[in-house]
C-alpha cells in the first residue's frame, strides 16, 4: 500500500470516528417523546409522554381470537392533557402491583401520577 493510500485511509477513518462521536453526543437529535413501562408486573402497558408539553398517552398489547393481536391505546384524558411548557419525563415507581406512572416536571419538580381509567390516560393535577 503506498504512503498515500494509507493517509487517505487513515484520514477517512478519523472522519468516520468524528462522524459517530458528534451523532452520539447530540441531544438536540433526541425525539420529542419518551417511554416508560407500568412498573406492574403483569401489565403489558407503556406510557409515552410529550417531553415539551407534558401530554400523556399508554397503549398495551391484547390478544384476538384467532389473529396475531392488537395494540390498544388510551389516548389523553382529564389531566393527561398538554401542560404548561417545560422538560417533563416519565417516572415508574417500584411497586410491583401498581399500573400508573409518575409524570414528572423536571424544572419545577412538580410530580402527578398518570394511569388508565375508563379507555383515558388520566393524570392528578401537578403538586409538589
Amino acid at each position: 500500500m503506498s504512503t498515500f493510500t494509507g493517509r487517505r485511509a487513515g484520514i477517512a477513518g478519523l472522519m468516520l470516528g468524528a462522524g459517530l462521536a458528534m451523532a452520539g453526543a447530540a441531544p438536540a437529535w433526541a425525539g420529542p417523546f419518551e417511554f416508560a413501562p407500568a412498573p406492574q408486573n403483569d401489565l403489558n402497558r407503556v406510557y409515552r409522554i410529550d417531553k415539551a408539553t407534558g401530554e400523556v398517552g399508554a397503549c398495551q398489547f391484547q390478544l384476538k381470537e384467532g389473529g396475531v393481536g392488537l395494540t390498544v391505546c388510551f389516548p389523553s384524558g382529564e389531566g393527561a392533557g398538554p401542560q404548561a411548557p417545560s422538560d417533563y419525563g416519565l417516572m415508574p415507581s417500584r411497586h410491583e402491583k401498581e399500573g400508573g406512572i409518575f409524570r414528572v416536571n423536571i424544572r419545577t419538580g412538580e410530580m402527578s401520577i398518570c394511569y388508565v381509567f375508563d379507555d383515558k390516560t388520566v393524570c392528578t393535577p401537578q403538586t409538589k
